[in-house]
């Protein structure tokens, strides 16, 4: 037997010794997906959604998903009467983004989960670049570009700005719809906890995993939000928030703050 034989003989058994194959077989095939259909389970976090859920899931069921799953916190507004003419997947629970996507994905089943506000919209172009993406390269997640629908020019000037840091600081927010493999998501436990800038720290902690993908194509979002608190005050005010996260304040204050500050 050559040397070389023999030294590819030691390292295999090495590897084997440390990482057993069974357990790299099944790591490799849950992540691998290009030899099989892609699963993507859709889980969209409620609260009194009424007036947008419906539209929102006529939209999704173009899109034909594994799943759509509809975590609610305690809505007495008709959204699970809504939500139950479209799914038989309906969780409830305490309220809090963060809580109700990871009660959401609890009982998800699909190889890509893809967290979708009840107010926003994926086209079914930018559904199948994302799920192209995510089967046939090694991204581990990632999210849309956002787009504000409307036509104000202050709102079109957001949307370009949050488009513009998002490709040069690798940031995103859940207004563009985050998506990750499944394996992944159980990795990284979920959403922490935290009661405001949950997306923040999530997509964080995805980038420090591996390769995410931000791309072009677009998640569609309502204004309602903007346009409710006033344009500018909204702005400054989620800036404000993101910037004090990131220096290490309490969200439990930065949330006080958010509720008072309308």
């Amino acid at each position: 037997m050559s040397s070389l034989v023999i030294l590819f003989r030691d390292f295999l058994a090495i590897i084997q010794h440390y990482l057993p194959s069974r357990q790299v077989r099944g790591l490799t095939s849950q992540l691998n997906y290009r030899d099989r259909s892609l699963k993507i389970s859709i889980i969209i976090p409620t609260l009194n959604e009424a007036k947008f859920l419906g539209e929102t899931l006529t939209y999704i069921q173009q899109l034909s998903p594994h799943e759509v799953i509809i975590s609610d916190g305690g809505s007495d507004d008709g959204t699970l009467k809504i939500a139950a003419k479209f799914t038989e997947n309906v969780v409830n629970g305490p309220a809090g983004r963060a809580l109700q996507m990871n009660a959401g994905a609890r009982i998800a089943t699909g190889d890509i989960f893809l967290f979708l506000h009840a107010d926003s919209r994926i086209d079914s172009a930018s559904y199948e670049k994302m799920s192209h993406s995510m089967k046939n390269s090694e991204d581990i997640g990632g999210a849309f570009s956002l787009c504000i629908v409307s036509d104000k020019w202050s709102l079109r000037l957001i949307t370009r700005l949050a488009n513009l840091r998002s490709k040069y600081l690798g940031m995103a927010y859940g207004d563009q719809a985050f998506f990750v493999k499944n394996l992944i998501f159980q990795k990284m436990n979920g959403f922490a906890k935290l009661p405001i800038c949950e997306d923040i720290d999530f997509f964080k902690r995805l980038r420090n995993l591996g390769p995410v993908i931000l791309l072009n194509e677009k998640a569609l979002t309502s204004p309602r939000r903007w346009n409710k608190e006033g344009i500018w005050l909204t702005t400054i005010k989620n800036i404000l928030i993101v910037t004090l996260f990131e220096l290490g304040f309490p969200p439990r204050i930065l949330t006080k703050w958010h509720q008072t500050v309308r």
